[in-house]
């Protein structure tokens, strides 16, 4: 979970860290103690130092223990290194050792053995508005209304538990959710989506379907001394489906079929929670280990999987769901394993209003990165508790450069949506949540990019500088890809950031375009009030953004776009964009999509397939910003189509210009001329 007793030097004992998947009540920070996902995967890295004859040089290679019993790992960390020892409760010794000897290569390697994460529909990496519990339709329609009123973007709206009929899911309250397809028709109307609950634990009531379903074809979880088991959770008397089995998880993903889950639609996705398992009368709030499962399993051999498992099946149900258009799903699931990626993604669970746990959010989110889990994302506010102002707007921000953005909060925590705060704090929001959406074009692309590759998309410093030592502890900042460099404010009253520049070419300030650091790694100190977040631009990269303000991702689709070419200390930077349908598996069956790579050269921005399809979109770029040019040009020429064109600019520092209205098609080939 990162912090300061997990860093090498000196000699530091921890505890052993317990693989376990379990619901833990308002977890602690700074432990090794179990959590709601277990990924037995340990990876090493070691830097050596560049000496008189010899540059620094590193290796990453990693072990992946394939084990989903209870697992225990002991590290001990040394002067000269760590050492890990590894023991399970059951099974075999399966174990495969990841060579590297790159960090990006035991991605790859990893990926192989578990997937990696599909391309995720646009809408899911948009902003979410959750609480427990939105209480009727009318209050539904009113948070939908309010967004706009106050000119918020945002592209999902969740249910919680509440929203069913005595916690029995698959069903809908009948006086407080009388009409859902009316409601759901009302929140597409926007162009956005919602998400309800679907837990795994099946309320003990004759005459409810699912559990009668279940109970016809005998697909609970068995006593050891036989009669299905029956635990306790949010319906009362509760029963648990055996995931384990494949003809269990078929039937799970029939429920899901719009002729069974009446009132859903096809804007409606779905959150799995409560699937460690959770069972709130079991020993250590989970099931006991001598139960069966499906083959003569005992529990205590697959407890780590059992959420996957679920994520899975609800992930097979929404793509069979919507078999006849190739939607693409989204699930969130709260238990993970490894390989939990292929099926959607992943927050940190119940998290608290307090500063400790945003600063926190940075390493666990990194972790599960490393380990293949890369959509993943920790709620945004806290789930318990009540945040202040500021600490709601630091959440806020750091939130929006993290890869899954949801606002969520307890059932006693106050009402928290933007629009109840005072302007100044709305304001900070609002502009939190405009960078999200700006960027969109950029994380979409990272996202098919990870889809291949299996990198995380959320990584940290010392991933894409693996030979600097400086980065090894460095916990406080992240890379989204390559390109961009997140410093969030993590700490209460804080005006300004200490930040590490890695690399030698310069970082350029997103928003002033200021350049900083450039020949050497350096540390600066920015300023950061709490209209702020520091974020970098890697000088050598090209950023793909849409700059205007939308209520939700479905009004952005034909939007024009803005590149903004960050120049290394050569004068060259490179980029891509990937654009497809947004929504559908068209871009895997049919090769729907457009991916195109940017060069800038000798003075020259070139766009040219980096995958030569015919599809086509009607975007065009709108705007160019080039900035770290040595000295300004005279003129600026685009060729297109074989026609040539002089184009407008600007120049808003000695070192930059913006040219607007190129309109240089996004489909097509073209290239622009920086003249002097």
């Amino acid at each position: 979970r990162g912090g300061d007793d997990d860093r090498i030097g000196g000699e530091v004992k921890l505890e052993p860290y317990r693989l376990y998947n379990l619901d833990v009540f308002e977890y602690e920070l700074r432990e090794t103690m179990a959590l709601y996902g277990s990924v037995p995967l340990l990876i090493s890295h070691q830097v050596v130092p560049s000496t008189w004859s010899s540059p620094a040089s590193s290796s990453t290679s990693a072990v992946f223990w394939l084990n989903a019993a209870e697992t225990w790992v002991d590290v001990a960390y040394e002067q000269a290194g760590a050492e890990s020892h590894w023991f399970s409760e059951s099974g075999i010794v399966d174990f495969f050792v990841l060579l590297g000897p790159t960090p990006s290569k035991v991605s790859s390697q990893y990926a192989a053995l578990t997937g990696t994460t599909p391309l995720p529909p646009l809408f899911s990496l948009a902003y979410h508005q959750c609480r427990w519990n939105y209480k009727d339709e009318a209050d539904v329609a009113e948070v939908n209304s309010k967004f706009d009123v106050h000119n918020l973007p945002m592209d999902v709206i969740w249910l919680d538990i509440e929203h069913t009929n005595s916690k029995k899911y698959f069903t809908w309250d009948p006086i407080k959710f009388p009409t859902p397809d009316k409601m759901l028709a009302g929140v597409a109307s926007k162009g956005r989506r919602m998400v309800t609950i679907v837990d795994p634990h099946i309320k003990r009531e004759d005459g409810y379907h699912i559990h009668d379903g279940a109970t016809a074809r005998d697909f609970y979880v068995k006593r050891p001394e036989g009669g299905s088991y029956e635990g306790f959770c949010w319906p009362g008397a509760s029963m648990y489906l055996d995931f384990t089995s494949a003809e269990v998880r078929a039937w799970w993903a029939e429920q899901f079929a719009y002729t069974a889950y009446r009132g859903s639609s096809d804007s409606l996705f779905i959150w799995n929670d409560m699937n460690e398992p959770s069972v709130f009368n079991g020993p250590e709030v989970t099931m006991f280990k001598d139960l069966m499962h499906h083959g003569g399993w005992e529990h205590r051999d697959v407890h780590n999987l059992f959420g996957l498992y679920v994520h899975r099946a609800t992930y097979e149900g929404l793509v069979r769901r919507n078999a006849d258009h190739n939607a693409r799903p989204f699930v969130l699931s709260r238990a993970l394993y490894a390989g939990s990626q292929r099926y959607g993604a992943i927050w940190t669970g119940d998290n608290a209003a307090q500063w400790d746990h945003l600063e926190f959010s940075v390493p666990m989110l990194l972790s599960l990165g490393v380990s293949g889990i890369t959509f993943s994302g920790a709620d945004v506010g806290g789930f318990f508790g009540n945040p202040d102002t500021e600490l709601l707007t630091r959440w806020y921000q750091a939130g929006a450069y993290q890869p899954f953005f949801r606002g969520h909060a307890h059932l006693d925590a106050k009402r928290r949506e933007p629009y109840l705060f005072d302007q100044l704090t709305l304001d900070r929001i609002r502009s939190a949540l405009r960078a999200r959406y700006a960027l969109l074009p950029f994380w979409y692309t990272q996202f098919y990019l990870a889809s291949h590759s299996g990198a995380p998309v959320m990584r940290p410093l010392w991933y894409q500088y693996p030979t600097d030592p400086e980065v090894l502890t460095n916990q406080d900042s992240f890379l989204i890809g390559s390109d961009l460099l997140v410093r969030p404010v993590v700490h209460a009253g804080g005006i300004s950031a200490r930040v590490y520049l890695p690399g030698s070419e310069p970082w350029y300030d997103v928003v002033s375009l200021e350049t900083f650091g450039s020949g050497a790694p350096s540390y600066i100190t920015v300023s950061a009030p709490l209209d702020k977040i520091p974020v970098f631009q890697r000088g050598g990269s090209i950023v793909p953004r849409q700059e205007r303000p939308r209520r939700s991702t479905t009004q952005m689709v034909h939007d024009p776009y803005t590149l903004v070419v960050a120049l290394d200390s050569r004068g060259s930077a490179d980029g891509e964009l990937y654009v497809d349908d947004f929504r559908t598996f068209n871009y895997q069956r049919s090769s729907e999509f457009v991916h195109r790579r940017f060069t800038y050269d000798n003075n020259v921005l070139e766009s040219l397939p980096a995958h030569q399809t015919q599809f086509q979109v009607d975007n065009v770029i709108e705007r160019i910003t080039i900035v770290g040019l040595k000295r300004l040009p005279t003129k600026v020429v685009l060729r297109q189509d074989g026609a040539e064109s002089s184009l407008d600019f600007s120049s808003p520092t000695h070192n930059s210009i913006i040219i607007r209205q190129p309109n240089a098609a996004v489909s097509k080939n073209w290239r622009l001329t920086l003249q002097f």
